[in-house]
């Protein structure tokens, strides 16, 4: 016996079964008939025409819904209340198909979505659908991240708190690029940057005692958009803005210490002490490291064994905070090396952000290990994938879709959403 195949029918004639009793329950039902005429949004009178058949795709297989249709003849428009009520107005998709639709489109390419639907939930959506649907509840998201900044609900607000900004770039279509100077041969650009921000914290302590995430501590916010604010205007950049909604809603300013990890990238710090004046401001250790190891091999290209050696000791004078001794190091290169110039005054601008012994005394974390993490996890496992090329809009809401996802706001917006179109 093929076993398999045994349960496969199982669940295929129970599915149809469960279906034909759902869609005979619902097509007896006709309180959404109310009348022969009913209010438009337009502010007129829209008319009953007759009742009009729709095919949706639930959990439980296809539908043929039953449903009483007004039509409008001041504005044109038709509507069906029930469509309304049962949360299809916009689409074919039940609720709980536009749900799992949301969980693997913020997860996996729109083409693997449409084979997991079927494989694993015998739910049939092709991957233009998954695309249209994932990208427009992304966009839901993304305007429902701009309403709420609702502190999230925690039981002891962590002593210390950390921010995590960076940015990452994904490819975008050629149209979404005109005008835009990139890093190519000719000056194009192909990518647009992806700019995030991350907040969690690192109470936690591994066997050394060093500090490491707390598991469920971190959440993420990102898009393609700019964190440049002219200096003549009062108005705060995008990104600025997203940042300033993430740490309310995680109570950034509330903790006793609050701490801002970067790279060094010169926005970052702009916009920590225009937020945060009061916050701890860290460049990230191994991002110095990486840099001084990359030093290292451009200046004995020949002599790997030497360039080991001579980065180890970088790293440990880095370690042990004698800056002074580091920038010594450097300076007989100066001359002869743009790549040493760049590291100098790279190190001699955020020496005040390097202080490692004086953080590890206090118990803070020196990595942005959650940030580094998060444009992988968030942004380039889902976005940055051979052969994908995304449009700004699209790769927007993805980006926002994926981020509530991951950053366990899923439920809320869910909710929040079902409470608007009962309120419609």
């Amino acid at each position: 016996m093929d076993f398999e195949a045994w349960e496969t029918a199982a669940r295929s004639c129970a599915l149809r079964l469960a279906a034909q009793a759902l869609e005979a329950h619902l097509n007896a039902d006709n309180s959404d008939y109310t009348g022969t005429r009913l209010d438009c949004a337009c502010g007129a009178q829209a008319r009953y025409v007759d009742r009009r058949s729709k095919t949706i795709e639930t959990v439980l297989g296809p539908l043929r819904l039953e449903r009483a249709y007004y039509h409008c003849a001041a504005c044109g428009q038709g509507s069906c209340p029930r469509d309304v009520s049962l949360g299809i107005g916009h689409g074919s998709l039940s609720p709980g198909v536009l749900r799992m639709v949301a969980s693997v489109g913020a997860r996996v390419s729109f083409e693997e979505s449409s084979l997991l639907l079927d494989q694993l939930a015998a739910v049939t959506v092709d991957p233009k659908q998954v695309e249209r649907q994932a990208e427009a509840l992304g966009r839901e998201v993304a305007a429902d991240e701009k309403q709420d900044v609702t502190p999230m609900e925690q039981t002891t607000l962590p002593p210390r708190l950390y921010l995590g900004m960076d940015g990452t770039g994904i490819p975008i279509r050629a149209p979404d690029l005109a005008g835009r100077s990139g890093k190519q041969a000719d000056g194009s650009a192909r990518t647009r940057e992806v700019k995030l921000c991350t907040i969690g914290s690192a109470e936690s302590r591994d066997r050394e005692g060093h500090p490491v995430r707390d598991p469920g501590s971190v959440s993420y916010s990102a898009a393609i958009e700019s964190a440049a604010t002219p200096d003549v205007t009062p108005v705060r950049s995008e990104f600025t803005e997203r940042v300033l909604r993430e740490t309310s809603r995680r109570r950034f300013c509330q903790a006793e210490r609050t701490v801002v990890i970067g790279d060094g990238a010169p926005w970052i710090w702009n916009i920590a002490q225009e937020l945060f004046p009061k916050a701890i401001q860290i460049v990230d250790r191994f991002h110095v490291k990486q840099h001084l190891s990359d030093l290292s091999r451009a200046l004995h290209p020949a002599q790997p064994a030497q360039a080991k050696l001579w980065a180890q000791d970088r790293h440990d004078q880095l370690d042990d905070g004698k800056l002074a001794a580091l920038l010594g190091a450097l300076r007989p290169f100066m001359n002869s090396s743009d790549e040493t110039r760049k590291c100098y005054h790279y190190i001699r601008r955020n020496r005040h952000r390097m202080r490692y012994p004086r953080f590890h005394q206090m118990g803070l974390c020196t990595s942005s290990g959650v940030v580094e993490a998060g444009c992988k996890v968030a942004i380039t496992t889902r976005l940055k994938r051979a052969g994908m090329h995304w449009t700004v809009p699209g790769s927007n809401a993805i980006i926002a879709l994926r981020c509530c996802i991951l950053s366990g706001r899923f439920e809320d917006f869910w909710e929040r959403r079902s409470a608007r179109q009962e309120a419609a």
